[in-house]
């Protein structure tokens, strides 16, 4: 004997519904994801070449300030400033300067570090 809609469980009724409605709900939270995916990639790029523009920038502001630290510098912009500011400096004669000479390095073959090593032990 056949059965009537009405005697049918609940889920046997709304099971095709709930099937529908969660596709649609999966089906529209990938669209969403998707759009937010492409708008964070979007915002991204406009980052990084916000960031190269800035870097162009700092680039040719580093190369004027490296230019303008040449020129200060340089022994004639330098003795211009002192005649500008009177500061009265004036060169270094000859006998107030003082040559330095550099050591010259020791020369220590294999066996000089072995008898520093037996000094050492020795001392102990």
């Amino acid at each position: 004997m056949a059965r009537n809609r009405k005697y049918q469980s609940a889920a046997i009724r709304f099971g095709p519904a709930l099937k529908a409605a969660l596709l649609c709900l999966l089906i529209g939270g990938s669209g969403v994801g998707y759009v937010w995916q492409k708008t964070q990639i979007s915002e991204l790029g406009d980052q990084i070449r916000k960031r190269e523009q800035e870097l162009i920038v700092l680039e040719n502001q580093n190369e004027k300030l490296k230019k303008q630290l040449a020129v200060m510098n340089s022994p004639t912009w330098l003795e211009a400033q002192i005649k500008k500011l009177n500061l009265g400096l004036v060169p270094p004669q000859p006998s107030h300067i003082w040559v330095l000479r550099e050591a010259a390095p020791e020369t220590a073959g294999p066996a000089g570090g072995t008898q520093l090593a037996a000094v050492a032990s020795s001392q102990f």
